[in-house]
């Protein structure tokens, strides 16, 4: 396997003035879309603001980090080669393992020559009378290019919390999506982490065994699996080598790009004794699809619902031992309509002594002070503060750029009200920008990776059509972009997802839009829509010479 000690520094390459398409980010989009673009003879840079490959799993290295997708899912299809040769060691790899698979691919196919490290692209405009994009990084380069495609992933613009006093603190801070490359020792001292999403969840079991005292500041709990996680055995890595192939096509024509059992009964229809017994099945195989999927209507019926929320309350404090603690974590927003998490002892951390948990809807946070953080009821000293507070997802690493497309017209404004995509890969107003897995695509609701081979399949594809007939722009026509915006929202409403403030509605930035950003309707429907889109000539974009 390949070593997953940072690379040597190496000298900035030399950045082109003109290529075919310039890439933004080289996590596992932009990685793949830089292969299969070469493949296709045109060239090509990435800019990347990080020193090596690997998108979220080079940024997110907070202790207990891991995939809640099995490695040998998480993993591209596209080379068969590949999937043979390399090793996962885990049913769910950590953050080293999953980045040393990252830099693994990009040796094998010579990527990191195209891809210029320690650069953000700040600005992108669309020239109108060229039908070209003027790039500009931070660095200072220019770069003109026919296509721009925006591979910065759905989860990379973090966020701090909208706290006062922030900067006052004069203690050590770290912030889960931004964790230092060394490792850092809590040994010994009073932490307070804010924050019990995923980072949190599968970050304070491992704080709080080094730590002197560890206080969690919860504001809305999540529901959490225990993972189960384990060494992959010789006979289950063989196995699914010899049917890899099979396997693929089930992953590219299921709901979340997991191959799962389609369930047939509902929730209601079964005895207690009968769905007690499919629910504890579920906990037990450590898969949140596995539970999700149990039945037809958890996700769509809010009394299904309900029966799958008493259930898991009732583990939950059948696991914690304080029962207002144990109360404390038991959500009250409907199973699944926030991402759940896969843990490691999650809730049993709050049975050590050295552990605390703050409800901060009885007790708010005031502000940061200098010495830790102050509640409406008392001030808390911190030796250190762990921010696991996440991100703008979605769109967040798309408008903090400066792109402008036709008349000038500013994306972050265009999506003042929301995000309006068609199929979440073009937008109108925007000629020949592409989006890989953004706002109106499964993505989030996905098994990141099939999504990302999807995505950058169809915009190759798309891309070679162009070259062949001789076009020049690709744009979604306004008409079909509300369309698809329309059948988003109405396949979300049509399930219990927009009942949560959660990241999927953007409910976690102040002022941001409530819209259900993601697409509802599953990895094998959607596939089938962008393949009828490109079989019928593009159907929806206005394609031009």
């Amino acid at each position: 396997m390949t070593s997953t000690a940072e690379p040597t520094a190496a000298e900035r390459r030399e950045v082109p003035g003109t290529v075919d398409v310039v890439v933004v980010g080289a996590g596992f989009a932009g990685m793949y879309l830089l292969h299969e673009l070469r493949l296709a003879g045109l060239s090509a840079v990435v800019f990347e603001k990080g020193t090596d490959v690997g998108g979220t799993w080079y940024w997110n290295r907070y202790p207990g980090a891991r995939v809640d997708v099995e490695s040998l899912a998480y993993s591209y299809s596209f080379d068969p080669d590949l999937e043979q040769r390399f090793e996962w060691q885990e049913r769910y790899p950590t953050q080293p393992e999953i980045l040393a698979y990252a830099r693994h691919v990009a040796d094998r196919f010579d990527l990191r020559r195209d891809i210029v490290f320690r650069t953000a692209v700040t600005a992108a405009h669309y020239d109108e009378a060229a039908k070209t994009w003027q790039v500009r990084t931070d660095q200072g380069d220019a770069v003109t290019a026919q296509y721009l495609v925006m591979a910065t992933g759905c989860l990379s613009a973090s966020k701090l919390p909208e706290i006062p006093g922030l900067e006052t603190y004069e203690g050590a801070t770290y912030h889960t999506a931004h964790w230092p490359h060394e490792d850092v020792d809590f040994t010994g001292k009073r932490v307070g982490i804010i924050g019990t999403g995923s980072s949190g969840v599968q970050s304070i079991p491992v704080i709080a065994e080094q730590a002197a005292h560890l206080t969690v500041f919860q504001r809305t709990p999540a529901y959490s699996l225990p993972a189960r996680n384990r060494k992959l055995t010789v006979e289950e890595i063989a196995d699914m080598k010899a049917r890899y192939r099979a396997y693929r096509k089930e992953q590219q024509e299921s709901g979340f790009g997991v191959p799962t059992a389609i369930p047939t009964k509902s929730v209601l229809e079964a005895s207690e004794e009968e769905r007690n017994a499919v629910f504890e099945q579920a906990w037990e195989s450590g898969s949140l699809v596995n539970l999700l999927t149990a039945y037809t209507d958890l996700t769509i019926d809010q009394e299904a619902n309900d029966v799958a929320k008493r259930w898991i309350h009732g583990k939950i404090k059948a696991i914690v031992e304080d029962p207002q603690t144990a109360e404390d974590l038991c959500p009250d927003y409907p199973v699944g309509t926030k991402r759940p998490c896969l843990d490691t002892g999650y809730y049993e951390t709050y049975n050590r002594a050295n552990v605390s948990l703050i409800n901060l809807r009885r007790e708010p946070i005031v502000e940061i002070t200098p010495r830790g953080i102050r509640t409406e009821a008392r001030e808390y000293e911190f030796d250190a503060i762990v921010y696991a507070t996440g991100f703008d997802a979605m769109t967040g690493a798309l408008t903090k750029v400066d792109i402008r497309g036709r008349g000038g017209a500013s994306l972050a404004e265009t999506w003042s009200a929301g995000p309006r995509t068609y199929l979440g890969i073009g937008t109108a107003g925007f000629p020949n920008l592409f989006m890989i897995t953004g706002p109106g695509s499964p993505s989030v609701l996905s098994n990141m990776i099939v999504s990302i081979e999807q995505h950058v399949d169809w915009v190759c594809d798309a891309i070679e059509h162009l070259r062949a007939q001789g076009l020049t722009t690709i744009e979604p026509q306004p008409e079909a972009q509300d369309a698809w915006v329309d059948h988003v929202n109405e396949v979300a409403s049509a399930t219990l997802y927009p009942k949560a403030n959660s990241w999927y509605m953007g409910a976690n930035v102040p002022g941001k839009p409530r819209v259900f950003m993601p697409y509802a309707g599953g990895v094998g429907e959607y596939r089938k829509k962008c393949d009828e889109v490109a079989r019928n000539g593009y159907e929806g974009f206005v394609l031009q010479r």
